[in-house]
């Protein structure tokens, strides 16, 4: 079995939320979800569960960050263009999202960010594979 990530997230709307990342073009594993859980698939490997704060909250005895005022995780998901950056920022603000930084340029790396609509941050990013290569 390949090792597989799965990045858990407690939302508000469920149905928005699948809504929101259905316009950035992910889709949902549908053996996975439920009214109170949705499996995004991001890769073969890589999930985000987008949980309802009542299931979220069966997991952890630590309350939910209230990501208004703080930051719980930085989420970063690489593209494979400057352009593929820039069209899934735009299409979260599309989509109801916002801006979390001006677009970075690094030269061999590209990143712009945004949140969602619970506030969890999403940096998307772009590197040159060449400049990694030794």
């Amino acid at each position: 079995m390949p090792q597989m990530i799965f990045v858990n997230l407690p939302v508000k709307d469920l149905e928005a939320s699948k809504a929101f990342f259905t316009a950035l073009g992910f889709s949902f594993n549908p053996q996975f979800t439920d009214e109170t859980a949705a499996c995004m698939v991001i890769s073969d490997t890589i999930f985000a569960m987008l949980l309802t704060h009542e299931k979220f909250a069966s997991f952890s005895p630590k309350p939910i960050a209230d990501t208004s005022q703080s930051l719980e995780v930085l989420i970063a998901l690489s593209r494979d263009s400057r352009e593929a950056v820039d069209a899934i920022v735009a299409a979260a603000l599309g989509a109801g999202g916002t801006t979390f930084s001006e677009p970075k340029d690094y030269g061999f790396m590209y990143a712009h960010g945004f949140l969602d609509l619970d506030g969890h941050v999403w940096e998307v990013m772009w590197m040159d594979e060449s400049a990694t290569q030794q």
